[in-house]
């Protein structure tokens, strides 16, 4: 399952697992998009489809994964990518109180809802793996980032403590941290029109030294690694996918 697969980093990483023969569920709250996005998948796996939820709301993401969960007979893999916010980069004194409270709302509750509902039906199956997306401003924050930043600090650590807790139930948990990425609904938001996040990341794009930002292919290559058997003794980690910007994290 992939929880806001029907674009982005979530969709790409649905598009492999779909190459590789998975039954794959993606979930978001646009149903035209998320059905153009399950004709897709099924074109590459033909069990594949869509459940419309808003991976915010508890109610609805608990009844989604139980839907999933039933229609597919088991659950092995939750990616969870599902927190889109229109309020991208801005300082932090000209938020308002709103925007604060719902910048954390949902960049934080949208990652770890999906998870929390999935928790039973992996022990069910025995054992499975969870990957978080989140951001690595978490880790190198930069003027604009403060909330978008501690939300993702935030993931960070639910990864590592998820990671303790369930263990004991053969359940892996890890996150895939990206920086400004290109193929993404927030990069065409971010370039769409002058601004602030504009200029910020115009002048981050120039700094890569890899000479261009990574794709989402590129994040969902990754993704789809933590996620399977060749990453089985990894567990509570987070990695950076950020084409060298930065180094370092904890």
């Amino acid at each position: 399952m992939v929880s806001g697969g029907s674009a982005g980093i979530g969709f790409a990483a649905a598009k492999i697992f779909a190459q590789r023969g998975a039954t794959v569920v993606v979930t978001g709250r646009s149903a035209e998009r998320g059905e153009n996005a399950a004709k897709e998948l099924r074109a590459l796996s033909g069990s594949s489809f869509f459940l419309q939820s808003d991976s915010g709301d508890a109610a609805s993401i608990g009844a989604t994964v139980a839907e999933a969960a039933r229609r597919m007979g088991r659950l092995d893999v939750v990616v969870s990518a599902g927190a889109e916010h229109s309020l991208g980069p801005t300082p932090f004194a000209d938020m308002t109180p709103e925007q604060i409270a719902s910048g954390f709302s949902t960049r934080v509750l949208a990652r770890i809802l999906p998870v929390h509902a999935a928790i039973p039906f992996l022990r069910q199956a025995g054992g499975g793996s969870i990957v978080m997306i989140t951001t690595d401003a978490a880790r190198h924050p930069t003027p604009g980032e403060s909330v978008i930043g501690a939300s993702g600090a935030a993931i960070i650590l639910m990864t590592k403590a998820l990671a303790r807790e369930l263990s004991r139930d053969a359940i892996r948990v890890n996150s895939v941290a990206l920086t400004i990425t290109s193929g993404t609904p927030g990069w065409d938001r971010v370039f769409a029109k002058e601004g602030f996040a504009n200029h910020l990341f115009s002048k981050a794009v120039a700094r890569f030294p890899q000479g261009r930002p990574p794709t989402a292919d590129e994040v969902a290559q990754a993704t789809v690694f933590l996620a399977g058997s060749a990453a089985s003794q990894i567990t509570g980690q987070t990695i950076s996918v950020n084409g060298g910007l930065s180094f370092g994290g904890w």
